[in-house]
Formats: structure tokens, sequence, C-alpha cells
């Protein structure tokens, strides 16, 4: 596999917050010193971010196929060096179905962590083919969840989602597989976020979440290894188990605990 390393021009969806604004941060200090577009719903945010010479581009993934289309042309038309995308966006949701749930919330979590990256995939993949018959390698990366390994119940559609996220990329990877478009896979576990906030759950998931700064070190040193599955802490055994059952595909995977 290669290296993010080779990367010149990475953009970060959902770099905001969290897993995603570390991961900017993080890839813009590497050696190389590649191009980093941070892009994500805030404008406060991005700012912070410019500030810390970032390119910035605020992007909504929830917003309709023709304005996603039209962001991402003009995209590769200003960057036309671009060959890396991480998409991190993603909303999570408590359900308790014995109690009724809001369908517009599982219709909402649906489009933003599954449909809206699928999409986003699909508009960026005729650009990243161009480079690929270039010779020039190429990174699609997806990141999941340990979640969608083994669910859990209280988030049980954020599950699914992330499950069906994970079941299209082990399928993106195979039909790429002769091509020069890498399909990395990012799988954490439960990782200090403000993703659990609107639930009123982060008090109690900070006692048992893994930090920021560990996570992002981890899943730097395994994009940097050219790992095709990148998964840290909780989310690694769990993938370790599928893969020792035979239950993964057979490319390299990243078990840092």
């Amino acid at each position: 596999m290669t290296s993010i390393d080779q990367a010149r021009c990475v953009l970060v969806i959902g770099a905001t917050s969290g897993i995603g604004r570390a991961l900017a941060l993080a890839i813009s200090e590497l050696p190389t010193r590649p191009t980093v577009i941070a892009a994500g719903r805030r404008q406060d945010r991005l700012k912070e971010l410019a500030e810390k010479k970032l390119e910035t581009l605020q992007i909504d993934v929830s917003a309709d196929e023709a304005t996603l289309k039209t962001t991402v042309d003009s995209l590769v038309t200003k960057y036309p060096n671009l060959d890396a995308v991480i998409l991190a966006s993603g909303i999570q949701y408590n359900y308790d179905f014995t109690k009724g749930v809001d369908l517009t919330k599982i219709t909402k979590e649906i489009n933003v962590n599954y449909l809206a990256v699928a999409s986003l995939i699909t508009m960026f993949l005729p650009h990243f083919l161009e480079l690929s018959n270039e010779g020039r390698p190429s990174f699609i990366v997806p990141i999941t969840s340990g979640l969608g390994l083994l669910p859990a119940p209280p988030v049980s559609n954020y599950s699914a989602s992330k499950a069906a996220l994970r079941s299209f990329t082990t399928s993106l990877r195979s039909q790429l597989q002769s091509t020069h478009i890498n399909v990395v896979e990012i799988i954490p576990p439960l990782v200090e976020s403000e993703l659990h906030d609107e639930q009123g759950t982060t008090e109690m998931l900070s006692k048992i979440w893994m930090p920021l700064d560990e996570y992002t070190k981890t899943t730097m040193e395994g994009l940097r290894k050219g790992d095709t599955h990148v998964a840290a802490g909780t989310a690694a055994l769990v993938l370790k188990r599928f893969a020792d059952a035979g239950l993964n595909d057979s490319f390299p995977i990243s078990v840092a605990k």
C-alpha cells in the first residue's frame, strides 16, 4: 500500500471538530507539507483553521446532490493536485425504540453518515481515475467506526450507518484494485469528541473513551505505514477477531492498541 506521505493535497471533510480536525492538523505537519483543505459547516471553526495556515472550504454534506456536485467540481478545478479525501463528517443520536423514535433523526443520520459519503466519493472518482491513468496514487479515506463491526444498541442507527459505509468501502476497494486509487478505512473506537454532547452522554463516556491526542497519533502511524484498515483501541481488537475468523478482506490491518 501507498503511504499518506505521498499525498500532495488532502481534503478533510468534517474538519471543524473531533477526529477530522485533529487529522487535518496532523497531516498539515507531515514532513512533506501537503496542502490541507479543511472543510466543514462552521465558519468560525474554519476561520480558526485558516489562522493555522490550512486552506478552508465551507460545505454542508447534507446539501442536495446538485449543490454537492458543484462544490466538488469547483474544488477539483481550484486544486488540480487534490489526491486525497478524508470523509470525517458524522452525527449520532440515541434511540429507545420501546418509547418511539423520531424518524427524521433516523433519516438525517443515514443521509449524513452514509449517503452523503457515498455520493461525495462517487463525485470525486472521475478526478481520481484521471490521476490513476497518469500513474499517480490517490487516497479515498472514509471514517467508519468500530460500531460498524459490533453495534451498540443505544446508537443503533449510527451503528447501522457505519456498517453500511464499511460494506460500501470494502466493495469499492475491490472494484478499484487495478487502479492507483487507495481505499483506506479508518475505524475509530470510542474517542474523545463533541459527537456525544447532544445526547448528554459526554460526562459518562469521558471516563472510558480514548483521548483524542492518543488516537490521532495511532491513526497517523497507520496512515503513514500504508495500512488499508487503520483501527485503534477496542475497534482494532474487534477487527482482529473478524480477520482471525476469515471474515475480513485480505489486506493489511493496523491493530495498534
